[in-house]
């Protein structure tokens, strides 16, 4: 198998971009192969397929963006810049739509080809459920983007005009074809136990992933005048998919890591129990700058005050039902605005998340000794992806970090089994017991139970304590990890809290009362991490506009989403 850091960019056949506006043929060495006399063995099949790795973005590529911190459009993150609805800035183009095609065609190329090979049945019908389970990722990321899409399983060349040029296909429909895909490859890709190369275990992860996306997604759906519209059958049909493959992920013998930090800031993952699939990095030769981004002198995306308030308190009560102190106002010690004691009584991840003091213009803060001083937008530093012990040449330096990514891993299998079966109404405690409440003793947090005890004033969803509880840990365990938090917030439908004006927790931050010498902007002693903007909710953010560009060359894809 080749490893995850040797991607092979491998340019085989003509690999148009699918109903784009950049019809440029990237052709392949033709001198050497053709179609007909690459299809021969599984080494071509696997080195064609290694190009998928490219889709695994991890913490990015060189001095690239990655999927970990960087999404500052939810309530967990005030941007260093304020961020605004991403939807608005793509109504001519979007390179999900073109890109998404581009592999979706890549994967039907091998679909269709792969049976042509010199091998035993198990072996073509592996490399045809790695085809599969990229196809389904790819159309499971246009749908959650753009609602319906043109669907087609078969590579398309230009003569195939009626189906590049034709109508969009209801996502319903396409869910369940991805969801074919998802069973065909959780079913065929080889059971092995390597965490760096295609494995039966990533590919049950993903379904995992898509199925919860989908089922509650159906649940809690609602029409155009924000009816509720659940198709409770499609709902069940998923959730039981995301449950049976979160099942067979913790048959096998995956372990929580002991540190919760030491799945993010690791220069080696290989012998982490947890790591299901992960992304290697290699100092000075294949390397990214997220460790870089996060203890850099230029401000910081911070974590809000709405984040920071949801983390339990170490009794396992919320902010306004806690026997703990719940003092939220920092005291200046030794010159910086000190967390030390709050953090000593929350949920032990805030502590491995975010930096012991706030730190802000009027008053940064140096992590380690020799680094730059740090301010953070909401005064909440992140360190969570740091590591002190990498030399500072290769840490605080653009495209220089090497800690490795977590791309599938078991704590995320754990909580979409527990959502499962609380949205499926069938959860029981030992189904707690061996999932959220494994994550939450790591924290230092006593276990949740079915029956929870209490009933948080902060529930804001409109859901049982229990679901609620299942909601923040997720929340506070994948706290700025792959974009979590937006789609969850869209597949719950409670998108609206993203609405600044509403909920101005979002993009505030550490109270500063006790530093006389503050001078930057705050509202009622909260640092401001607004920039001076608000985010309106409109229920048309829910899916983006099909790109203009497109609609150009298609006109069947009109009419556009609502309200675009």
């Amino acid at each position: 198998m080749k490893r995850i850091n040797y991607i092979l960019n491998f340019g085989l056949l003509s690999l148009a971009a699918l109903m784009s506006c950049d019809s440029v043929l990237d052709k392949g060495p033709l001198d050497s192969f053709t179609n007909d006399n690459f299809w021969t063995n599984a080494g071509n099949v696997e080195g064609y397929a290694n190009t998928f790795y490219n889709q695994f973005t991890g913490y990015g590529n060189g001095s690239g963006t990655g999927l970990f911190y960087f999404k500052t459009l939810s309530d967990d993150q005030a941007g260093n810049g304020f961020s605004d609805w991403e939807q608005k800035n793509n109504l001519v183009t979007n390179s999900t739509w073109k890109n998404c095609y581009v592999e979706i065609r890549r994967a039907n190329v091998m679909i269709e080809n792969t049976p042509k090979i010199a091998a035993e049945e198990a072996v073509i019908n592996h490399w045809i459920g790695v085809a599969r389970l990229m196809r389904a990722q790819q159309y499971f990321q246009l749908v959650r983007m753009f609602g319906d899409v043109p669907y087609a399983e078969q590579s398309l060349d230009i003569t195939d005009e009626g189906v590049i040029y034709g109508p969009r296909t209801g996502r319903d429909v396409v869910m369940d074809k991805v969801l074919d895909d998802l069973n065909f490859a959780a079913t065929h890709i080889n059971d092995v136990t390597s965490k760096v190369a295609w494995n039966r275990s990533m590919a049950n992860a993903m379904k995992a992933d898509i199925c919860l996306y989908e089922g509650t997604f159906r649940k809690y759906r609602k029409t155009e005048d924000g009816q509720p519209a659940p198709d409770a059958a499609g709902a069940q049909k998923f959730l039981t998919a995301c449950k049976e493959a979160c099942s067979a992920v913790m048959a096998k013998s995956y372990e929580l890591n002991g540190s919760y930090q030491g799945n993010y800031n690791s220069v080696d993952l290989s012998a982490n129990k947890e790591m299901i699939f992960y992304k290697t990095y290699k100092q000075t030769t294949f390397t990214h700058s997220l460790v870089a981004y996060t203890c850099a002198s230029t401000q910081i995306h911070g974590m809000t005050k709405d984040a920071f308030d949801a983390y339990l308190f170490t009794d396992g009560k919320p902010l306004a039902l806690t026997d703990r102190d719940k003092n939220l106002i920092p005291p200046l010690v030794d010159g910086k605005l000190s967390l030390v004691d709050m953090l000593a009584v929350r949920d032990g991840r805030l502590n491995e998340t975010i930096d012991p003091v706030l730190l802000y213009p009027s008053n940064p803060n140096k992590r380690f000794d020799g680094d730059m001083e740090q301010t953070s937008s909401t005064g909440y530093g992140v360190r969570k992806y740091d590591n002190s012990s990498i030399p500072l040449a290769f840490r605080n330096q653009t495209n220089a970090n090497y800690t490795h990514a977590p791309i599938f891993w078991l704590s995320v299998v754990y909580l979409n089994y527990a959502e499962a079966c609380a949205e499926l109404g069938s959860i029981t405690q030992e189904d707690l017991n061996k999932t959220v409440n494994l994550l939450r003793s790591r924290a230092g947090l006593p276990g949740l139970t079915v029956a929870v005890g209490f009933s948080d004033p902060a529930n804001n969803h409109g859901v049982s304590s229990l679901i609620w509880e299942i909601r923040r840990e997720r929340r506070c365990e994948l706290m700025f990890d792959n974009w979590f938090r937006y789609w969850d917030l869209i597949r719950w439908h409670q998108l609206d809290k993203l609405d600044s004006t509403t909920y101005p927790n979002i993009l505030l931050g550490g109270d500063v009362r006790n530093d006389p010498d503050y001078t930057a902007g705050k509202v009622n002693n909260l640092i401001d991490g607004s920039k001076g903007g608000t985010r309106t909710y409109d229920k048309k953010y829910y899916l983006y506009p099909v790109p203009s560009g497109q609609i150009d060359l298609n006109p069947q894809l009109n009419p556009n989403n609502p309200g675009w």
